[in-house]
């Protein structure tokens, strides 16, 4: 009996010439195999003569739990549960819940790196979120940006809050997204913001800052000042805008709440602050993918559907699950080695 190819598989063996080669009719059913969870499949790829299971390549491969319990996980972690209760509630050892986590985040870190490209800048926001690294002695500080027009959460950066980060999260941007015609930026009062724009960005974007004084934690003046672009052509992005009436930092302050809800780390009041750089890192990039390609956005309402930041970019069709990520083996090849060479590099450059 003749097998038919497999379109959407590709062979997982390294010195395989059709090694992460889609589409090739070398991929076959090959035979079942059996485990706690129940059969899977195997496959074998004619060029090689090897044989591989359904889930390599996959955050699923060799889980001694069932793929349901490995989203659960993820979920709780994106909804704000701690480290310790995700390990109670679910009877898995803390060491456990730590590496599901971290194999999480980086399979949610590739996805985010192949998706989040091209992005139509219309208007862009900027803020920081001031935390702390193990015994409170050391501060962290999340820069995250905003595409307000669809509330795409575009990129983040966790380090110290200087002038080397601020030109890091906007390289990133420079990266992802395409500025078709001038657009309107916005960030707080941060000096650096001002130098790394005008360098970066020049003429093509109208910059402005949004000054809030404070007293006894609340909010008694706010300042807008226009640094980069006059004022005519401020009131022209603003009318445009379909969002924007005047200068303002709601959007990113709201996303800002939307990560400290879901994020254990960033809790007001709480013992399950991060004890490492890295941990907290992860944890805000499988938070990114999860709130750009999962969670429905209820700013996002037409009618009966509520759209994610993702499907209102178009960047993707629909809304995703936990699964489609960690199996979509378009994006998930087995080049382990080359990322964590790329986040080492990261955090030496962070540093």
């Amino acid at each position: 009996m003749k097998h038919k190819p497999i379109k959407n598989r590709c062979c997982q063996n390294e010195k395989c010439p059709n090694h992460g080669k889609f589409d090739e009719g070398n991929i076959i059913r090959h035979s079942m195999y059996k485990t706690k969870q129940g059969q899977r499949r195997r496959f074998l790829c004619k060029t090689c003569k090897k044989t591989f299971s359904s889930t390599k390549g996959t955050a699923y491969y060799r889980l001694h739990k069932s793929h349901a319990e490995f989203d659960e996980v993820a979920q709780m972690t994106v909804e704000g549960t701690g480290l310790s209760s995700i390990s109670r509630i679910k009877q898995i050892a803390r060491n456990t819940i730590i590496n599901w986590q971290s194999l999480a985040s980086r399979y949610a870190g590739r996805f985010n790196d192949r998706k989040l490209k091209s992005i139509d800048m219309k208007e862009l926001q900027l803020d920081e979120i001031q935390s702390f690294i193990g015994k409170k002695k050391k501060q962290i500080w999340l820069f995250s940006a905003i595409e307000v027009w669809s509330r795409l959460w575009v990129s983040h950066l966790v380090g110290r809050r200087n002038y080397r980060n601020v030109k890091l999260i906007f390289n990133d941007l420079i990266k992802r997204c395409l500025f078709k015609k001038v657009f309107l930026l916005t960030a707080d009062g941060f000096e650096p913001y001002a130098w790394v724009a005008k360098r970066l960005f020049g003429p093509i974007c109208v910059f402005a800052q949004v000054i809030k004084k404070r007293r006894k934690n609340r909010v008694i003046r706010v300042t807008r000042k226009l640094k980069i672009g006059n004022p005519l052509k401020l009131e022209e992005l603003l009318f445009e805008s379909e969002d924007s009436f005047t200068v303002n930092s709601s959007f990113i302050e709201r996303l800002n709440l939307t990560i400290r809800q879901g994020c254990a780390y960033l809790g007001r009041r709480t013992a399950c602050h991060a004890r490492d750089e890295v941990l907290f890192d992860d944890n805000i990039e499988l938070q990114r993918c999860y709130y750009n390609f999962i969670r429905p956005h209820s700013a996002l309402k037409f009618g009966q559907e509520i759209r994610t930041p993702g499907v209102q970019a178009g960047l993707v069709k629909k809304k995703l699950s936990f699964r489609d990520i960690f199996m979509d083996f378009r994006f998930i090849l087995v080049i382990i080695f080359h990322w964590l060479k790329s986040r080492y590099q990261r955090r030496v450059s962070v540093a």
